[in-house]
């Protein structure tokens, strides 16, 4: 089989990119010498209510994540499903249209035909280890004589596709958290490199939430980018939400104890936390993330609640690797997969879940502030194949 030569000359670290074109702004970051927060040692933290009528600019070495408009106009809404194929179109072309080209239509499944569709899977990221699963249960089952021209192929197929996702259809559940017998806000932790879009993820996961009733804070952890705290700012007040911001250089800990601090006052539902974008393979930038996991467990020991891993589709294969240290490093529970819309590399959904089994809470189909969508498995399969909705779920849970 193809594979099989494929592995000899071929390693899945080869094709990584491990370029973060925003790397040196990460490098001089000081790590705190103590865990708790310094009052005396850091600016007072400051509780937004309104923004500067002008946006923030961007330096240019700044990572490229689009500042959203207070007063913009949202365009109508798609139906699900809709939104979800027209956001899957790059990659639906690449692997799908790929795959009917070599399949449909054949009358015979032969090893050459095998190899062609192998061959398709990994020109779309879904990765080595998932290509090889699939492969080998399609084989057996033309060994079987279950399978025997290329329709029912493509059938098989996209069954083994929705088998890959299934373990990892899980929505982001709103839970009421207790600590000592008194309600504590759900805290979020978002985490990823430079430029995944956290910021616009948090934008777009607090409406949302808002949808669903819920009272919501943010708080301002990407303290390293006076940009990050601008543009959460405009998130808070686009969506009327407060965000706890401190100085730019600020300990990322301190903002985000303090923001814990006043949800828990206030009796907020839910506390999003963004973190500064950090290199994956920077060991002293990653040991922060479990400060500030030190830090919240001063006031609340089961913070927090969420450990979100903004991951950029449109980074194929790199993506595996940014999932490995964040996981180690952050205790990562959930996925957010972005840019969808921009990348004909959406395959790799199917080998992050082949390789982690993690969930994947939430998709990123477009830059509308609705095309955030909950990640549904065969949704996911039928939209990237043009076939008819099923059920779709549109909805975080909530209890």
């Amino acid at each position: 089989m193809f594979f099989k030569r494929f592995r000899k000359n071929t390693s899945p670290e080869a094709d990584q990119s491990t370029k973060d074109d925003n790397s040196t702004a990460l490098d001089n970051v000081r790590d705190s010498d103590s865990d708790a927060p310094s009052p005396e040692l850091e600016s007072s933290p400051t509780m937004v209510d309104a923004i500067p009528d002008a946006s923030p600019e961007l330096s240019a070495e700044q990572p490229i994540e689009s500042t959203p408009e207070p007063i913009e106009k949202e365009k109508p809404s798609l139906a699900f499903f809709q939104r979800i194929k027209k956001g899957l179109s790059r990659t639906s072309s690449q692997l799908v249209e790929g795959i009917a080209s070599v399949v449909l239509g054949k009358k015979h499944i032969d090893d050459e035909l095998l190899e062609e569709l192998e061959t398709q899977l990994l020109m779309a990221d879904v990765g080595i280890d998932a290509t090889t699963q699939i492969i080998d249960k399609l084989t057996k089952a033309v060994e079987r004589k279950q399978l025997n021209d290329g329709d029912s192929l493509y059938a098989a197929l996209q069954q083994q596709l929705r088998d890959l996702l299934v373990d990892t259809q899980a929505p982001m559940m709103i839970q009421p958290q207790f600590a000592d017998g008194k309600k504590m806000p759900m805290v979020t932790l978002v985490v990823g490199v430079n430029g995944v879009g956290k910021t616009t993820t948090i934008g777009k996961l607090t409406k949302r939430l808002q949808n669903e009733g819920k009272q919501v804070m943010l708080a301002a952890g990407d303290t390293f980018r006076a940009a990050a705290v601008e543009q959460l700012k405009i998130w808070g007040d686009r969506n009327q939400v407060a965000v706890v911001s401190q100085d730019t250089g600020a300990d990322s800990a301190s903002v985000i104890y303090d923001a814990l601090s006043s949800a828990q006052a206030k009796g907020i539902d839910v506390l999003i936390a963004d973190t500064a974008g950090r290199l994956h393979n920077k060991s002293h930038l990653m040991d922060e993330l479990a400060k500030v996991k030190r830090v919240m467990a001063k006031l609340d020991p089961n913070a927090p609640h969420e450990v979100l891993l903004v991951l950029d589709a449109g980074t194929g294969q790199n993506a595996l690797s940014q999932a490995e240290h964040f996981i180690k490093a952050a205790g990562v529970t959930g996925l957010v997969l972005t840019k969808l819309d921009g990348t004909a590399k959406g395959g790799i959904v199917f080998a992050l879940s082949e390789r982690f089994k993690l969930p994947i809470r939430f998709i990123g189909v477009g830059e509308g502030i609705d095309d955030l969508q909950p990640f549904v498995a065969d949704d996911f399969v039928r939209a990237l194949f043009g076939t008819q909705n099923s059920n779709a779920q549109n909805t975080t849970t909530s209890s």
